[in-house]
């Protein structure tokens, strides 16, 4: 007998839960998260999913609750008897964390995969992680989206005559080559040297801009610093235009003031993170996507069509 399928959400991503369930076609199950006067919380299922695969959709950016409340919601599906637990995570907190890059810090990425893993989750699902060796944290199934699949047919409907992809720093080149790529056009980079954490010293550009439309690619757009020095940069060098692709819109700080008083003519962004609205911003919704995942993985079919990016990485 088939399981039967849930899917409940955090209370950080209920935005984009709600999505994807009625893209699924059914409606988000039912769960009461208690909080009590001291700030502690206690989530609760309000139905029963003995037997059934649980789907808990959250993500983890900012505040630290959010990573607390998936892992008690994890806690009290695997004391309910879940036959199986997957978490969606479209937005996976810490991953900056992946590595010891300096003496004494921690690692929180690994931190982070240990207590998801000890919480008693099958199977994780996130999107375009900020470093890849994350996966390799887990010893459980991890699905690494991309959000390509949403953003390349919306680049194309542009119709911009002289696309040139180009990243905003070193790191990002591999992500915005493979853009490059797909789309069929040229690449350039932007070279910055940072004196302090958020705080760009020195930015170079590598490669030709003139008369060209720029769409910067990155997966996180945190300050908005670097994105928004990287377009001035483009322009005063002859591009005609300036675009910026961001899976993840972390827009901390001052970022959505920095963004609305730019020269960049459109951020687009994905949904996996809130947002607010502005008259640069373009937000494309991921829900169908992890809508289909969760339909693939359910009947047991294949999600390798949503990995077609990861071939060229």
């Amino acid at each position: 007998m088939e399981s039967v399928v849930n899917i409940f959400s955090g209370r950080a991503t209920k935005y984009l839960a709600e999505k994807i369930a009625t893209s699924y076609g059914q409606n988000l199950g039912k769960i009461d998260i208690k909080t009590f006067s001291d700030g502690e919380f206690q989530p609760s299922y309000e139905e029963t999913i003995r037997g059934h695969e649980i789907f808990i959709i959250q993500s983890t950016f900012s505040p630290a609750e959010n990573i607390l409340e998936l892992l008690l919601m994890i806690d009290a599906a695997k004391r309910a008897s879940a036959k199986n637990i997957v978490a969606i995570i479209p937005y996976y907190g810490f991953a900056r964390q992946d590595r010891k890059d300096k003496p004494r810090v921690a690692i929180g990425a690994k931190l982070m995969a240990n207590l998801l893993t000890s919480a008693g989750v099958n199977r994780i699902i996130t999107m375009d992680l900020h470093a890849d060796q994350i996966q390799g944290f887990y010893d459980i199934p991890v699905d690494h989206m991309y959000a390509s699949s949403i953003f390349i047919p919306y680049l194309k409907s542009l119709n911009l005559p002289a696309i040139t992809i180009a990243s905003p720093d070193t790191g990002g080149a591999k992500r915005a080559a493979a853009y490059a790529k797909l789309l069929d056009t040229d690449l350039v980079i932007c070279f910055k040297q940072r004196d302090k954490k958020n705080n760009i010293e020195k930015m170079t550009l590598i490669g030709d801009v003139e008369g060209k439309d720029i769409i910067m690619v990155d997966d996180i757009i945190d300050t908005a610093g670097t994105v928004t020095k990287a377009a001035d940069l483009m322009l005063q060098n002859g591009a005609t235009s300036v675009r910026t692709v961001c899976t993840h819109p972390v827009f901390s700080g001052n970022a959505y003031e920095k963004i609305k008083n730019s020269k960049i003519i459109e951020v687009i962004v994905s949904d996996t993170i809130p947002c607010k609205k502005m008259d640069n911003i373009t937000v494309l919704s991921t829900a169908d996507l992890f809508a289909d995942v969760i339909r693939k993985i359910h009947k047991h079919e294949s999600i390798s069509a949503h990995f077609k990016f990861s071939t060229i990485l």
